[in-house]
């Protein structure tokens, strides 16, 4: 059994555990945001991963990610320089991470945004408060959101590009997925686009396990619950509309 297919088969048994009768839910500690690219870019196509974005390319049909950020905490341990570099937006200009080859290639793949610096901003502002390194915070924020791309929502997502999408059906492919529930961890966001409404991002609460816990499942089922947000809108495709 591979390694990827082993981490599968714990999180199926992980997820057998979070549905069963008795589970409760506990303290969001964590959200994990996950972007829907092609909408992102309907209004920021000036930027290095929106200028040549085509529906082949992987952020189009998939999650991307924003970001995993530890509740109520920003740049912890952050020197007073370089939080004002990044609240000014100078990126580029920030401290470089030490990252594996094989994860900032992942990376590269499923978080878009990195090739304008957002990972070295989500690092200083939140990833310094999760108390893993720079390689364990993106590795784990990869492995979440790989979790998130190989669910049945993912698939609703990928099947109804250019199509409209109801909460409804977004909430019933989150507890397919992940458990009685699941939903309600679950917040959605829409940004408008001329007369369209596109969904824009989800987050999602984690419990306090969020740093080694292997599967989404569980971490979904013991956070605390939120509001869902915008009730519905449109799965942009890529490429300006």
């Amino acid at each position: 059994m591979g390694a990827k297919s082993l981490r599968r088969w714990i999180a199926a048994l992980c997820f057998v555990a979070a549905s069963a009768p008795g589970a409760e839910a506990g303290n969001t500690e964590a959200l994990l945001a996950a972007s829907w690219q092609p909408a992102f870019c309907e209004s920021h196509s000036a930027k290095p991963e929106c200028r040549d974005q085509t529906d082949d390319r992987f952020d189009a049909s998939h999650f991307s990610l924003h970001g995993l950020w530890p509740m109520k905490r920003n740049y912890c341990g952050v020197d007073d320089a370089t939080r004002k570099l990044d609240q000014s937006g100078d990126w580029s200009s920030l401290p470089a991470l030490d990252l594996e080859p094989e994860t900032r290639t992942a990376l590269q793949k499923v978080m878009p945004g990195s090739y304008s610096d957002l990972h070295r901003h989500e690092w200083y502002k939140h990833g310094t408060c999760s108390g893993m390194t720079p390689e364990g915070y993106f590795s784990r924020s990869i492995e979440l959101l790989e979790d998130l791309n190989l669910s049945v929502v993912a698939d609703l997502f990928a099947a109804n590009i250019g199509r409209y999408l109801s909460e409804s059906e977004i909430r019933s492919a989150f507890v397919a997925a992940f458990g009685n529930d699941a939903d309600k961890r679950v917040k959605m966001k829409c940004a408008i686009d001329g007369e369209r409404r596109l969904i824009s991002e989800i987050t999602i609460g984690l419990s306090e396990a969020y740093a080694h816990e292997p599967a989404l499942g569980p971490l979904i089922r013991q956070a605390g619950g939120t509001s869902f947000g915008c009730d519905g809108g449109i799965v942009d495709p890529a490429g300006l509309q």
